[in-house]
């Protein structure tokens, strides 16, 4: 996994300037010039450990480089003995509090999922890039756990946006997440929020997508924020294409060493873990042979989605 990669760091040259710096860390991000201090494995202690359903959990730690991240960039987590794994922040604080949301669905989810307050676990990053705020009416559409890196999202367009329409779509009601934390952040702006569950034990009983044409029909967006099942994404692009709004999209892929080298999470030309994992639209519309069908296996083997 990615982890090995520590022992072949990229390590600047002295007095490189900032022009010679990745787009990604030279425009969008305000992490720290040295991409070295950005890659360097920190271990940082779990000051609290929130169930969010059954099956998420949500571990918040101090990390000055997180601190700095935008929404939607990633860190590497890694959980001593079992794995290194890609996550997106899903709390972004100026004191340097950040978070991660865990979906309990495999090895490596199910033993971070384990850990508790007081324990520890490695991060590198934050990683990627995040997405770009806009202005006026923007909708906000989140599936499942992707909702996620949706939130530090969220409350930088409150600051900006002149109306939010969010929408969370999930199978039912037990798998809601956020539901305080969207209501404090959206009370006092103009917004809107839709909550959808497949089975109708909350909200409106359809598909998240399903609704979010339903408003495209109505209202006219200038930005379509999304994160979540890559079906229910490539659908929402669908959408934005036909009503002609700009999206942006966090994808998830396989991802080893987080900076562009191993291709694990190629999509035709580009890679996730460095181009996205926020694409927007004209990115999305390069790969549309393969965004929504396929991705690479652990062995870089194209398997259907």
């Amino acid at each position: 996994m990615g982890i090995n990669l520590l022992t072949n760091r990229i390590h600047p040259r002295k007095g490189r300037s900032q022009k010679e710096l990745p787009v990604n860390l030279r425009n969008r991000s305000s992490v720290p010039l040295s991409f070295d201090s950005v890659n360097r494995m920190r271990i940082v202690e779990i000051v609290e450990a929130k169930k969010e359903n059954f099956t998420v959990k949500t571990f918040t730690f101090i990390d000055k480089l997180c601190g700095k991240a935008e929404a939607g960039q990633f860190v590497m987590v890694w959980i001593p003995g079992v794995d290194e794994i890609p996550m997106s922040l899903s709390a972004i604080t100026s004191e340097g509090l950040s978070s991660i949301t865990v979906n309990e669905v495999g090895e490596a989810s199910r033993a971070l999922n384990q850990k508790e307050k007081g324990d520890t676990i490695g991060i590198r990053g934050p990683f990627g890039n995040g997405f770009v705020p806009a202005g006026g009416n923007v909708m906000i559409v989140g599936g499942g756990t992707g909702l996620a890196p949706l939130m530090p999202l969220t409350e930088k367009l409150a600051k900006t946006a002149d109306k939010i329409t969010l929408m969370s779509g999930v199978k039912c009601q037990d798998n809601l997440l956020f539901l305080d934390r969207i209501n404090k952040i959206l009370s006092e702006v103009n917004s809107e929020t839709v909550f959808t569950t497949e089975d109708g034990s909350y909200g409106i009983e359809c598909l998240v997508t399903d609704q979010a044409e339903q408003k495209m029909k109505k209202e006219k967006f200038d930005m379509i924020y999304t994160c979540g099942p890559e079906q229910m994404m490539y659908n929402m692009f669908l959408l934005a294409e036909q009503y002609t709004i700009p999206l942006q999209a966090s994808l998830e892929r396989i991802m080893r060493c987080a900076i562009g080298l191993c291709g694990s999470c190629q999509i035709g030309k580009l890679r996730v873990c460095k181009d996205g994992p926020v694409l927007n639209s004209e990115q999305l519309r390069s790969v549309k042979e393969e965004f929504g069908k396929f991705q690479l296996d652990f062995t870089g083997k194209r398997i259907k989605l």
